[in-house]
């Protein structure tokens, strides 16, 4: 499909997705978008969890696979890289923290491009697209515990704290959030990658632009609901509070930015389990990240393979040891 369509296409869907729950707000059907549909996402999103993560256990690896990028351990004069290519468990340890917490692959990201009039290929660093994906990863993860202020009373130390360092820059009132910000930023540098890289957008199809659309929206909707347009803070804590202990209360006053924006959330929720924005659990059931690469040391037996009956060669030397040497091959018995 055309980059062009594609991109055109989400931003329809997430459009229409706002409008349904405009009007769905205006013709009287707060409860639907405000108590079912986050419960029925929830519902979704467990299910979908749940399900992707039996699948992948159950898939076989028949052979290790880990990527590699450096020397392995081999001889005890050639120095193997440990944590490039682990062979024991506390190196594949360090490895999955380095890769989950600091996006390390990512890190080495370079950009190549034709030099001295197409002649020569040139390598350079590509930082951008690392920074872009810590910030907006990790504003992501704040923007998400911040939140359980609304559904937890008391609320937990750990958001207080964070709380109180997010908004630091104490600009105007209410407090500015600079991870509201940055995840609004994070997501617009990713989708403009998308739109403006020649071959990003070549392989770009509406499964990458929709979720990246969407996370947009709900950044846009939650900044206008904070900043510019209102809606009735108390009542949305009843209703959050509510939610949790299943028995919902909704107020008039809440306002519609606020079904609009909680719509958006469910959806983004129950549309994880089913996209590609379920690496997030992905990746600890990743062959090429979970392995050791000690091949050289442990014989890696598949456990899918079908039992069956093998022809050893002590057996084959057995049955053909005379035939062997009376045409001079080499045998380990006489």
């Amino acid at each position: 499909m055309n980059a062009s369509v594609s991109v055109i296409v989400s931003l329809i869907v997430v459009a229409l997705l706002m409008v349904v729950a405009g009007v769905g707000h205006l013709i009287g059907l707060d409860v639907v978008f405000g108590v079912v549909i986050p419960y029925v996402a929830l519902l979704a999103f467990v299910v979908g969890l749940i399900y992707r993560m039996i699948v992948w256990a159950k898939s076989p690896v028949p052979f290790r696979i880990p990527t590699t990028c450096g020397q392995n351990k081999s001889l005890s004069w050639i120095k193997s890289s440990n944590i490039e290519n682990p062979t024991t468990t506390g190196g594949v340890i360090v490895r999955m923290l380095l890769e989950i917490l600091f996006f390390r692959s990512l890190f080495r990201n370079t950009s190549v491009q034709l030099a001295d009039g197409n002649k020569k290929i040139a390598y350079g660093s590509s930082k951008w697209l690392w920074v872009a994906a810590l910030v907006f990863h990790y504003s992501f993860l704040v923007v998400v515990l911040r939140h359980l202020r609304y559904f937890l009373e008391p609320m937990p130390f750990f958001v207080y704290w964070m709380q109180n360092l997010d908004g630091f820059l104490q600009i105007g009132a209410p407090v500015l959030y600079v991870t509201g910000v940055a995840l609004a930023g994070g997501v617009s540098f990713l989708l403009l990658r998308r739109l403006f890289s020649p071959n990003v957008r070549y392989i770009s199809l509406p499964a990458d632009y929709f979720p990246l659309l969407l996370i947009l929206a709900i950044a846009v909707t939650g900044i206008l609901m904070r900043y510019f347009m209102k809606v009735d803070i108390v009542a949305v804590k009843e209703l959050t509070h509510g939610l949790v202990s299943f028995s919902p209360k909704l107020s008039e006053n809440i306002g519609g930015i606020f079904y609009i924006h909680v719509f958006l959330v469910s959806v983004l929720v129950a549309y994880i389990p089913w996209s590609k924005l379920l690496h997030m659990p992905g990746v600890f059931f990743s062959p090429t990240r979970n392995m050791a690469n000690n091949n050289r040391v442990v014989r890696h037996i598949n456990p899918w393979n079908h039992p069956v009956k093998v022809h050893t060669y002590e057996e084959y030397e057995d049955e053909f040891r005379e035939k062997m040497k009376a045409v001079d091959l080499p045998v380990e018995k006489e």
